[in-house]
């Protein structure tokens, strides 16, 4: 089993949407996959349709064992299972904070389902808290989706300094460019400067009303618009998350 977050302390960045397709697309290459909603707001729980089960929230999550496995929905996609997220996950910081060994809890918890799923991918909220070194702790890989932005690029950094102060494996961080507006030249202009880094996928995600209407059709663009640019650039960004983590 292994674990994708999908995570950078900025919103608006895109991390969602493509928590979403990858999931869907790490199902449809029949790998049993688990998209953990982590975000208070819900929204990937939102496309798909699935609410917070009742009496569920931060303190039952962070119990594991049943009180995940009884709480775990599936789809409307074969082999796509999601843990919804509930609003008390605002909270989860707090509730984080009276565990033992609080940083390792996350990867601690999901753990024991490593022999009912293939990949277990994680959609994060934008923080840097507590929370931010559980998410670190438990990735085998970080994507990070960066607008080419200044401020989405100071975001990456400050990110890139928690994983040293907290002495973790650099390598296991990638990131690429989300919501790329072509036509504007300061985007074009910082993909060019940083795409040569490592760091950075050679994938990148366009801003894409496909994309705009998940939000209205409340599915991956992979299940409404296969042959989009918008489905085809999120198949090329999986692929390369699948080399990257082998």
């Amino acid at each position: 089993m292994s674990i994708i977050a999908v995570y950078n302390i900025k919103g608006g960045v895109g991390k969602t949407a493509a928590s979403v397709n990858l999931a869907y697309l790490s199902a449809q290459q029949r790998g049993k996959t688990l998209l953990l909603d982590m975000d208070p707001q819900g929204s990937a729980s939102y496309y798909f349709r699935i609410r917070s089960p009742e009496k569920f929230g931060a303190k039952k999550l962070l119990k594991g064992g049943r009180h995940i496995e009884e709480n775990i929905r599936g789809t409307d996609y074969p082999g796509l299972d999601m843990l919804p997220a509930d609003f008390s996950y605002r909270n989860i910081d707090i509730a984080l904070d009276e565990t033992k060994k609080s940083h390792k809890r996350l990867r601690k918890i999901l753990q024991p389902l490593h022999e009912e799923y293939d990949r277990i991918i994680l959609d994060c909220p934008p923080n840097l808290t507590l929370l931010s070194e559980n998410i670190i702790e438990a990735a085998d890989i970080l994507v990070c989706p960066v607008v080419p932005t200044t401020l989405s690029l100071i975001a990456l950094e400050q990110l890139l300094k928690l994983f040293d102060k907290l002495d973790a494996d650099r390598d296991k961080i990638i990131a690429f460019f989300s919501m790329v507006e072509r036509r504007k030249s300061m985007h074009l202009t910082t993909m060019a400067k940083y795409s040569r880094y490592s760091l950075f996928l050679k994938t990148y995600i366009p801003f894409l009303a496909e994309i705009e209407k998940m939000g209205i059709l409340r599915q991956p663009v992979g299940a409404t618009a296969r042959q989009s640019s918008a489905a085809r650039q999120h198949e090329k960004l999986w692929q390369e998350v699948l080399q990257r983590s082998e």
